[in-house]
């Protein structure tokens, strides 16, 4: 089934920008391959939300094997790691940066905001696994928080960023981070004084 919902979505994607997220254009996608219409529901059956569960889903299987293949994480500054993640995110989207502004859109309706969190989740979760986090504790849970933030503000810089090479994003994802370690390194400082003054 993953080969007819991968056919159909790609099928899509160039459409979606115009059409948005929609069964109709799922069908349509269908239709251009030679499949008959019926197939796009049989590929997704649960419908259009199901069609962006895989391509967000698929989309953080490409990020981990180019993390896994292409860098060598545990030689890189957990920042650094964050911060390649994040990049290769985005790079590797950067075809489909329309259709995601469009998803991004769907997804505002409230009804869909579980499935917003669901999916997001699902990508910082995917980050901080592929570089090296094994927590288990509070902070497995405060990293995927911070990273989500962090991971949501520069997405939307991304997708009015015309710059050559991303480097309005990256400066921005740069700027996040440090922000982000600030305020953390100032929290650990505020909790030890208060620990040694108790």
């Amino acid at each position: 089934m993953s080969d007819l919902q991968h056919c159909i979505l790609h099928a899509a994607l160039p459409n979606i920008v115009f059409d948005g997220w929609s069964m109709a254009t799922l069908e349509k996608a269908a239709e251009s391959i030679g499949l008959p219409r019926a197939d796009a529901q049989r590929a997704f059956p649960k419908g259009v939300m199901e069609c962006l569960d895989y391509f967000t889903a698929e989309a953080d299987a490409n990020m981990v094997q180019s993390l896994e293949q292409d860098y060598t994480l545990t030689e890189m500054k957990i920042r650094d790691r964050i911060a390649a993640a994040v990049m290769v995110r985005l790079r590797q989207n950067q075809p489909h940066r329309e259709a995601i502004r469009r998803a991004l859109a769907f997804y505002a309706l409230p009804w869909n905001a579980p499935a917003l969190l669901h999916s997001a989740y699902r990508t910082v979760d995917a980050m901080w696994r592929a570089c090296g986090d094994n927590s288990t504790d509070f902070n497995f849970y405060t990293k995927r928080a911070l990273l989500a933030k962090i991971y949501a503000s520069t997405l939307y810089v991304w997708l009015d960023d015309d710059s050559p090479d991303l480097t309005e994003t990256q400066a921005f994802l740069h700027r996040r981070i440090d922000n982000v370690m600030q305020i953390q390194k100032a929290k650990f400082k505020i909790k030890s004084w208060f620990g040694k003054t108790a």
